[in-house]
């Protein structure tokens, strides 16, 4: 119920932007039906929590960690870090998007890269729980300061863990809402770091993309896949379907995917199904 007020509260915060909806990409078909249930006839994989020292906060941090079918430490993988919403913490997505069962079920399918999945907490301070006022300032500033966090503790934290490849070529960052926001922020801001970046439903805390992007070329050529997604019903889709204009005015290749639903988890499970068949293919 508490994640349910918070989204009405900061949906409330856009509501008077005028929508208008492009249609989606002729090419993307909307998600199976089943393709977020659990299926008994096929390998899973796990998930896990893990605790890592983070320099930037001062604390010991928790993250949920899913590894694939199959998970060989013999292996070497590819890293997509997932993150949540203003509402949410490092259990949003496990909670509410059931990401292991689509992971599951796509690599029974064979449509997936071998990757692990990173799902961080992204609000950056030492009592990171999502209680109280959501937006009090200094949890919203705490969104921001997860740039530092994310790039200096837990990736390292990760990579000495799990038998990941340490380049941007094999790490992936995307998220959503308030999650998604941060995904184009940082990803955007760090090219050395990521070669895949999604936003589902982006938040207000967006960056316009003339400060995200001052040099389209650079973006052009080291992003490999940079997608956005939002529903028809959410009144934060013009933050994405802005974002989506300029990114084409530039000419800058992205994906741009208007699916059906409003600010709800399954649009956000679409977002993952779709965005993770994309990712680090050679």
């Amino acid at each position: 119920m508490k994640r349910c007020i918070s989204l009405a509260v900061f949906l409330g915060l856009l509501v008077t932007i005028p929508f208008q909806s492009t249609s989606a990409s002729s090419n993307i078909e909307p998600a199976p039906p089943g393709y977020d249930t659990y299926r008994d006839d096929i390998a899973h994989g796990e998930m896990e929590t893990v605790t890592y020292y983070s320099g930037t906060v001062g604390t010991e941090r928790k993250a949920m960690v899913y590894t694939p079918p199959g998970y060989s430490k013999k292996k070497k993988y590819n890293v997509l870090y997932l993150l949540h919403g203003i509402g949410g913490d490092e259990k949003e997505w496990y909670e509410q998007m059931n990401p292991h069962h689509i992971l599951d079920n796509l690599y029974a399918e064979n449509k997936l890269e071998p990757m692990i999945v990173v799902f961080p907490n992204g609000r950056a301070m030492k009592n990171d729980r999502p209680e109280g006022n959501i937006f009090d300032p200094e949890k919203i500033a705490a969104f921001e300061t997860f740039e530092y966090d994310l790039l200096n503790d837990l990736i390292p934290a990760i990579e000495s863990r799990y038998p990941v490849w340490k380049n941007r070529h094999h790490r992936a960052l995307a998220g959503l809402s308030m999650g998604g926001g941060q995904a184009l922020n940082f990803g955007l801001k760090h090219l050395d770091t990521f070669s895949y970046v999604g936003g589902f439903s982006s938040a207000p805390n967006t960056k316009s993309p003339e400060v995200l992007i001052t040099n389209p070329q650079k973006v052009t050529q080291r992003l490999k896949v940079l997608w956005l997604s939002s529903g028809d019903a959410d009144n934060l889709t013009p933050i994405s379907e802005n974002f989506h204009h300029y990114l084409t005015d530039k000419k800058i290749p992205h994906i741009w995917y208007l699916d059906e639903g409003g600010h709800v988890p399954s649009v956000w499970s679409s977002g993952l199904f779709h965005f993770s068949q994309l990712l680090f293919k050679k």
